[in-house]
């Protein structure tokens, strides 16, 4: 069974700064594309970033370009998503998800509770 756990949601100010992190169960890490997706109340489930299995390459919406940032530790069995100049919009569960591209195959984490004040 693969688990994800996300952590590292909170409360912050406009302008500050949340690093997230995502653990990941197992020893098939290394075969995951993995990726960050919010979901503020009312709205539908959106993409945010994603990163290869390699980490050399990484995509991210629009909205946070410039902004986030995805990286991976193979060897910790983890991804960061490091949020800065957080707006007020950014509020939103966030959710790990990994991606399976030996077995085609997607996980996907609880959620962590991210909360911009204006």
């Amino acid at each position: 069974q693969v688990q994800l756990l996300e952590s590292g949601g909170g409360l912050v100010q406009a302008g500050g700064s949340l690093r997230l992190s995502c653990a990941v169960s197992g020893h098939t890490f290394s075969r995951y594309a993995m990726g960050w997706f919010r979901q503020a109340p009312g709205k539908e489930r959106e993409f945010v970033a994603s990163i290869s299995r390699s980490g050399g390459s990484t995509n991210y919406a629009n909205s946070v370009k410039g902004r986030f940032t995805i990286s991976r530790d193979n060897a910790k069995n983890t991804v960061i998503l490091q949020m800065n100049s957080l707006k007020p919009e950014d509020t939103a569960v966030y959710y790990c998800n990994a991606r399976d591209e030996v077995l085609v195959y997607e996980y996907w984490g609880q959620g962590t509770q991210v909360t911009v004040s204006s």
